[in-house]
């Protein structure tokens, strides 16, 4: 069951430690994807703040939490950063840093604290977003400025 997922209940303690208010919800349709969250939502794409994990060239973890309605583009974010390239990590890697699966990675609730963190400035266009909790089938509602606060991200285009 998702409600007892070990993914789900570390992201709603550390949303609780954080004293976020809005609660896990629990959808009877995976949301993998973007789309796949805004449908079972009834919400816009570009409501939904997905978490995207990227490997620097120094191995480190970047989180990129960016609106669903465009991709990152990786060039644009590498020479934000300064890198030559980021590189796509793999599932492995993911879980490695985050404690998550691909298509349920929370943008907090991480294992690991030594991700840089991104966040696309797009998603300041919606009053409410809507994250990953931790598991394909949990969400949880907040806003850009929420999500800046609780997870130290830095406001930057990231796509188009």
């Amino acid at each position: 069951m998702t409600q007892k997922h070990p993914s789900v209940l570390r992201v709603q303690s550390r949303l609780r430690e954080l004293g976020i208010l809005g609660e896990v919800h629990y959808l009877s349709d995976s949301a993998r994807s973007a789309q796949e969250a805004a449908d079972a939502l009834s919400i816009l794409v570009g409501q939904v703040a997905s978490s995207i994990v990227f490997k620097l060239p120094n191995d480190n973890p970047l989180l990129v939490i960016t609106s669903g309605r465009h991709r990152v583009d990786t060039e644009l974010v590498a020479k934000a950063l300064g890198v030559k390239k980021l590189h796509r990590a793999d599932a492995e890697y993911v879980r490695l840093h985050s404690g998550f699966a691909i298509g349920g990675v929370s943008p907090v609730g991480w294992i690991s604290n030594e991700a840089i963190v991104l966040i696309d400035e797009a998603l300041n266009d919606y009053k409410v977003v809507w994250a990953a909790a931790g598991h394909p089938h949990a969400v949880f509602p907040t806003t850009f400025t929420e999500l800046i606060s609780i997870t130290g991200a830095t406001p930057t285009v990231v796509g188009e």
